[in-house]
């Protein structure tokens, strides 16, 4: 067996890592990073990378003023014979965040980077450098995968609370040594206004760090911005951000719960009621804050979905189930062009599955299948993602879903595992034509985490149309159950480099395992 023992390759980083850390992150757990206006650029907001593939990925930083950002690649530690990178001039245009994009890397390798931010009046005055490390995807089968996944942050009012250590759950994913993380949407809670106490049903009182653009719902810009800056006081997340890379997608919470296209906010607690104006202002904040390859200066298509390959075991599809989708509705409507993905996004998706030649075909939704999730009980109920409850054939989005699937059984697709969070809890369903109204399709397997840091709620009502069973889950019998009282989950995919078997671990906001399945390679479904 191939796979890479644990702790694993980033321990030895760590040390070091911290130590660098410390020059510029503030010592208490969710004090503010420190910007002093005077002297040199500062980048006390941490660093990032994104979107890595074998031979290129992203790096990310936030600046307290104007500056230069320069980036700093070596094979080791030490940093001799650097090879530097003239990243994008920080100013107020882009809140002082800046990504630069790293190409021509070799594949399978440790990289170890440093991000220095110079004065763009006098180059030769710069900050303390901050340092991070990733790994590029191997294009050598026999060294496996391994990643984790979740979502689903700082939500119904939970925030940073120091009481409990913070978002605690980034330490027990680090520990796992991933190769990378997939944040499934909800990466913020924009709706979500965070005070500096909640109470707990037992009576104890739940602490959070505060800002000022969290005291309310996000609609300016400023105030977006100010909600993915929030995140980022989490000493946590920030050493994380170092250690790990990301792939980010982003589902409704980034702009206001439910969201669609063309909705028209009757909402008191907003004064732009238009929001197609605050998705573009979310989507900017969402672009600034992230290292995503789509979004980032100089891409060309400007959009979340998208594919990341991560050597021969593995493709990464993430979708986008939010920018596309039609208006929440009954969904009982008997045709549906536009469905939850838009037209042109299903048939980018069933053609990038078509080419991909990786053994698993891993695709990232933000929403989940078979599980129902309601918009409102007023009236007729409306419905939030796939399910609408109807048992029988498929009706409004199932209808676009039932299309894919019947395409990766005709195709002989394979490896095809779908990953998911939105729900806050944990769960796998397995999907078996014999149990469906629908049978033109192959089994498959979805599998849902999360959240990170945001209320638990019961498990959600399933939908028989694609014939789910819910093999396994965890979650409270109360809703928004309080990150204090537990039920933060997380997911690991890890595949192995010799038999390309994929294990799928759920996992407790402190590591432990709660359920395992394994799959096999090269089955079109299992």
């Amino acid at each position: 067996m191939s796979h890479r023992p644990l702790p694993g390759r980033r321990s030895v980083l760590r040390g070091s890592l911290a130590a660098s850390a410390a020059l510029t992150l503030s010592p208490a757990l969710g004090a503010a990073p420190a910007f002093a206006r005077s002297g040199r650029p500062g980048a006390g907001w941490g660093v990032q990378t994104g979107d890595v593939t074998a031979h290129s990925g992203l790096v990310w930083v936030r600046s307290d003023r104007p500056a230069r950002m320069i980036v700093e690649t070596s094979a080791t530690e030490s940093f001799r014979n650097p090879r530097r990178w003239r990243g994008p001039l920080l100013g107020s245009g882009t809140d002082f965040t800046g990504t630069t994009r790293l190409s021509g890397l070799p594949a399978g390798e440790q990289i170890h980077y440093r991000v220095l931010l110079a004065d763009p009046d006098d180059p030769r005055r710069t900050g303390e450098p901050v340092t991070g490390t990733f790994r590029t995807a191997s294009d050598r089968r026999r060294d496996g995968v391994r990643f984790v996944w979740s979502g689903d942050q700082a939500g119904q009012g939970w925030g940073i609370n120091p009481d409990i250590g913070g978002y605690r759950i980034y330490d027990a994913m680090g520990k796992l040594d991933p190769d990378f993380f997939l944040c499934s949407g909800d990466t913020i809670y924009a709706d979500g206004p965070i005070s500096s106490t909640q109470a707990l049903p037992d009576g104890r009182t739940y602490r959070n760090l505060t800002t000022v653009e969290k005291s309310k719902v996000a609609e300016t810009l400023g105030e977006f911005r100010g909600a993915f800056r929030y995140n980022l006081l989490d000493e946590n997340l920030r050493r994380f951000n170092a250690q790990v890379p990301s792939i980010i997608q982003w589902d409704d919470h980034e702009v206001r719960n439910n969201w669609y296209p063309g909705e028209v906010i009757t909402d008191s607690a907003y004064t732009v009621k238009d929001v197609d104006v605050l998705a573009a202002r979310a989507r900017r904040a969402f672009s600034e804050y992230f290292p995503v390859s789509t979004l980032a200066p100089g891409a060309r298509e400007g959009r979340v979905h998208r594919v990341l390959r991560q050597g021969p075991l593995l493709d990464v599809f993430v979708l986008d189930m939010r920018t596309y989708r039609n208006a929440n509705s009954p969904d009982d409507q008997t045709t549906d062009p536009q469905g939850i993905l838009g037209r042109e996004q299903l048939e980018w998706l069933k053609r990038e599955l078509s080419r991909s030649r990786a053994v698993w075909k891993v695709i990232a939704a933000d929403m989940p299948i078979g599980l129902v999730v309601p918009d409102g009980t007023e009236g007729k109920p409306h419905f939030e993602a796939i399910a609408q409850g109807d048992p029988g054939a498929p009706l409004g989005r199932e209808l676009q879903i039932a299309e894919l699937l019947r395409f990766v059984k005709h195709r002989r697709i394979t490896g095809t595992v779908w990953l998911t969070a939105d729900v806050h809890h944990t769960s796998a369903q397995h999907y078996q034509p014999s149990r469906a109204a629908f049978t033109d399709f192959e089994p498959f397997w979805e599998f849902v985490s999360g959240p990170l840091n945001a209320g638990a709620f019961p498990a959600s009502a399933l939908d028989g149309t694609f014939g789910p069973e819910r093999v396994f889950v965890k979650a409270p019998t109360a809703s928004n159950v309080s990150p204090a009282e537990g039920y933060q989950f997380f997911g690991e995919v890890d595949i192995d480099g010799d038999s390309a078997e994929m294990t799928v671990r759920l996992r407790e906001q402190d590591g432990t395992v709660l359920f395992t399945k394994v799959l096999q390679p090269g089955r079109v479904g299992q």
